[in-house]
């Protein structure tokens, strides 16, 4: 039995005619310690495999189990990370993370709590910012501090719900090797919901597409055995790193066409217009040149 199972899993939302089929005939096995990517376009249901991971919503058909036990609820065994940061203004980082620790660890010594919210916070190297509140940070920083909440309730799993997608691609390069380092010193079994190809190759041990719905299923899944600590450069420019991306990506390529195809959509001919003069319409005043005023001749 693997350590993360989803069974013949379907949801749907809405009622009647009013009804959408998200995902079908979900089937998912996941080992203890794998480092998982899941690509799909926006609204494939990623988000929704999360959800039910995390025991936020059910399965309409089909079972999710975790560790040998069925998913019926929210567990601190499992923790979400959000795409957006989910912090509360009013709090700085130290407050933030305290928020989770009081909430998993309301039996034990403020002092015990004090070291599990430093711990969270020194893993994502935010402890020289611990009292500064959301808008004193970056974008970068916030979504340490959202780790590092996550992190505080000591999760089996890491569910991460595309947490760098708003980052530069500097700063989202930086928060990746610090996930993987928290990742090597933790052995969490980590899910990462993500739209970069790239980044799903040099962060997990597998890539596992979506296809396009609805309702979506999964798609081929693709092993990453490049071994680990990863040369980023030295593995983005290999044959065998070119041969997995084109896998991937000519399958999402294939789904997006497989979509356009069922919609029957069709190339727009514009029409043959020519862009008007506006400086034969409008007054001088309308581009900031006003006229000159009239000399007023007095009467002496």
């Amino acid at each position: 039995m693997a350590y993360i199972e989803l069974n013949d899993v379907s949801v749907g939302f809405g009622s009647g005619t009013n009804r959408s089929e998200v995902l079908e005939d979900i089937n998912l096995h996941i080992e203890k310690g794998e480092f998982i990517a899941m690509l799909g376009y926006s609204g494939t249901g990623k988000s929704t495999i999360m959800n039910l991971i995390a025991g936020l919503i059910k399965p309409d058909k089909g079972e999710v189990i975790v560790n040998g036990k069925k998913v019926e609820g929210p567990s601190p065994e499992r923790g979400l990370v959000f795409q957006n940061y989910s912090l509360l203004p009013w709090f700085d980082v130290y407050k933030n993370v305290e928020l989770a620790v009081n909430e998993v660890y309301a039996g034990e010594s403020s002092e015990s709590k004090d070291e599990k919210i430093r711990t969270a916070i020194d893993r994502v190297n935010l402890t020289d910012a611990l009292h500064k509140k959301p808008g004193e940070l970056s974008g970068g920083m916030r979504q340490r501090n959202s780790v590092a909440r996550t992190l505080s309730m000591n999760p089996d799993v890491l569910l991460l719900d595309e947490p760098l997608s708003a980052l530069d691609a500097l700063t989202r390069s930086v928060i990746q090797d610090q996930i993987l380092g928290i990742w090597k010193e933790l052995g969490q079994t980590i899910i990462l919901i993500t739209n970069d190809v790239d980044e799903g190759l040099y962060m997990a041990d597998r890539i596992i597409p979506i296809s396009v719905g609805p309702p979506a299923t999964l798609g081929p899944e693709t092993v990453v055995s490049y071994e680990r600590p990863r040369d980023r450069k030295a593995i983005m420019t290999s044959p065998e790193y070119q041969k997995l991306r084109t896998e991937v990506i000519n399958f999402l390529l294939n789904e997006k066409e497989k979509e356009r195809a069922a919609s029957g959509t069709k190339a727009v001919s514009l029409p043959n217009i020519r862009p008007m003069d506006i400086s034969r319409h409008k007054p001088s005043w309308f581009f900031g040149l006003r006229p000159k005023p009239k000399k007023t001749i007095t009467a002496a």
